[in-house]
């Protein structure tokens, strides 16, 4: 029984401000302990669950946030970025159910630290639908055949997948009180309930469906100025739709992955080049 564990950390408890989540912030040495025991959490649980074998992806930002030192020794773990497939790197075939675990709603939407992969992106939609990061991945899991089981994160989230994956276990460790605030329940608690939901959902694993992954993947993201949209629009393939907005037809989930990864970077350039600007 081999399980597939993504961590993100905006939606882990007691993580609510960009303080914590950004590199360098006074809060986010902090939010990595919590996010590490987080992951511990599932991982455990997984092995309670009857897992033989356990993958974890670090997830979030520069993909390098977990304490290493401090996870479980039973799992493995994956860290660093670019990767190919971004919050869904390693993910296989092999995998007999995944967990995507600390994840948040999508851009647009009402939840705490919510976006769609970067927080430059004021929406990403496939087939004219907004999407969530665990909607794009758990695509990309559908397109190897492995199932997702559970997601954890703020109640939007909950909600939300509830919605989007039929049958899929939830646990909202915190409540939404606006982009940056939050009611969260305590580490031990979030980390308690996460452990006995992901021993559940390995326990059952094979009673999970797979979605259906559309055979066309038209993915549009409304990018932050009119400069990213100029540099998106050269990516082969790819259409501006409007001054913000760029187009590409995806026949996978990881090349609508790739898309994405490749608009983030060039949103950051784009708006890196107004810093003097700005400045003045």
């Amino acid at each position: 029984m081999r399980v597939y564990i993504s961590i993100d950390m905006e939606g882990v408890a007691g993580v609510a401000t960009l303080d914590q989540v950004i590199r360098g912030g006074h809060g986010y040495p902090r939010a990595q302990q919590l996010m590490t025991g987080e992951a511990n959490a599932a991982i455990a649980g997984a092995f309670e669950g009857g897992a033989t074998e356990v993958l974890i992806n670090d997830s979030h930002g520069t993909m390098d946030n977990l304490i290493h030192a401090d996870l479980d020794p039973r799992a493995r773990v994956i860290f660093g970025s670019p990767t190919l497939d971004c919050m869904a790197e390693g993910i296989s075939a092999e995998h007999d159910v995944a967990l995507f675990i600390g994840y948040h709603a999508a851009a647009g939407a009402e939840g705490v630290l919510a976006h769609t992969y970067s927080s430059w992106f004021t929406e990403v939609r496939v087939n004219g639908v907004p999407v969530s990061e665990a909607d794009v991945n758990a695509l990309q899991a559908s397109a190897v055949g492995v199932p997702v089981g559970l997601v954890t994160g703020d109640d939007i989230i909950c909600t939300a997948v509830a919605r989007t994956l039929p049958g899929i276990e939830t646990v909202a460790v915190k409540q939404a009180r606006g982009c940056n605030a939050a009611n969260s329940l305590s580490p031990a608690e979030s980390q308690r309930l996460i452990s006995g939901a992901a021993a559940r959902v390995v326990s059952r694993a094979s009673s999970y469906s797979l979605p259906i992954v559309p055979e066309i993947l038209e993915v549009e993201i409304d990018l932050p100025n009119a400069s990213a949209a100029e540099q998106a629009a050269m990516i082969p393939h790819a259409e501006r739709t409007a001054n913000r907005t760029v187009k590409l037809i995806a026949r996978s989930p990881r090349e609508a992955i790739g898309f994405v990864e490749v608009c983030y970077q060039l949103a950051a350039a784009a708006l890196r080049s107004l810093l003097p600007l700005i400045s003045r």
